[in-house]
This record gives structure tokens, C-alpha cells and sequence, in this order.
């Protein structure tokens, strides 16, 4: 097994222990989650790294670096959806899940056309993912409706305007290829 699939597949591994260090009733499992949140954020961006300088890229790892991603920050918007109990975190949340679940079907269906190079991940995609985790991170580790945990939800938004612009160029980009099953 290639390394950055190994560190892959650590992130995974990472999201029962993220969940269960969350809800432990001690003072220090907010930063504990959060330490945990940022080794797994780091290590997509790791992965990606040594793929490309040790040539290890893969399908298995173009498949299961995404997959890694969306299940760590699905689960984490979740938790925090849960945790402050309010419509203005379940708004950006609900946005920025809805949007992976149509890109991650885009992606497939496009792949499947042999176009998958149509939808690529793009700058503002790579800026929205920075942005949700820099949201994720200050909202778990302080507690909620706290001056930083409010500017956790400014970014949380900031990072669901970016998801909504980043589904419209994806859906662009894709729209000859829909259009033409229509």
C-alpha cells in the first residue's frame, strides 16, 4: 500500500475517535477534538503532497482521498449543527452538504462519460476546503456563542458562499455535457 493512501485511510480511521473524543464530558475534549480535527486536515494536505513528490498518485487514492474529505467535514458540520442547535449554523452546514453530495454525483456521472477532467477540483474549491476547515476548527474548540465561535460562523458562511459559487462553475463547466442528456 502506497503511503499517502496509508495516510488516507488514517483519516478515516481518525473520524470514530474525532466523534467519540467530541462528546466526552471533559473540559479539555473540545481542544482534544480539535487537535484531532487539524492531524486529519493536515494529512489530506500530506497526502496529496507526497503523492505527487513520491509519484505515488492512484485511482484508488483520486477515489478515496474525496471520500476521506466529505465524510470528515459532513460528520464534523454534523456534530456542530447538533451542538449549537441553531438555524444560523444549520444554514451554512445544510449549503455546504448539499453541495457535496451534487458535486460528488456530478463527478461520477462524468466519469462514467469519460469527462471527468470537466470538473476537476479548482482554486476556489481548494479555498472553500481551507475556509470550512478554519470554520470547523474554532467552532469545536471554543464553546458556542463565544466571540470565537462567532467568528467561526462568519467564516462557516464565508466558506458556504464560496460552496455555492464553486457548485455553479462546476455545474458550468458540466452544463454542455447535461444539456445533452436532457
Amino acid at each position: 500500500m502506497k503511503i499517502p493512501n496509508i495516510l488516507t485511510s488514517l483519516r478515516i480511521l481518525f473520524i470514530p475517535i474525532f466523534v467519540l473524543v467530541y462528546y466526552l464530558p471533559y473540559e479539555w475534549a473540545p481542544l482534544a477534538t480539535g487537535i484531532i480535527f487539524a492531524v486529519a486536515g493536515f494529512t489530506d494536505w500530506l497526502d496529496g503532497y507526497l503523492a505527487r513528490k513520491l509519484d505515488q498518485t492512484s485511482p484508488f487514492g483520486a477515489f478515496l482521498d474525496p471520500v476521506a474529505d466529505k465524510l470528515m467535514v459532513v460528520i464534523s458540520l454534523a456534530l456542530l449543527v447538533e451542538g449549537y442547535a441553531s438555524l444560523w449554523v444549520t444554514i451554512p452546514a445544510v449549503v455546504i452538504i448539499g453541495r457535496e453530495i451534487v458535486i460528488s454525483a456530478l463527478r461520477e456521472w462524468m466519469a462514467e462519460i469519460g469527462k471527468r477532467a470537466n470538473v476537476a477540483v479548482s482554486n476556489i474549491g481548494k479555498l472553500k476546503t481551507a475556509l470550512q476547515m478554519l470554520a470547523i476548527m474554532l467552532m469545536i474548540v471554543v464553546e458556542p456563542y463565544t466571540d470565537i465561535s462567532y467568528v467561526g460562523i462568519a467564516v462557516l458562511y464565508a466558506a458556504a458562499i464560496l460552496t455555492l459559487w464553486s457548485m455553479y462553475q462546476y455545474l458550468r463547466a458540466a452544463w454542455p455535457s447535461l444539456s445533452e442528456e436532457m
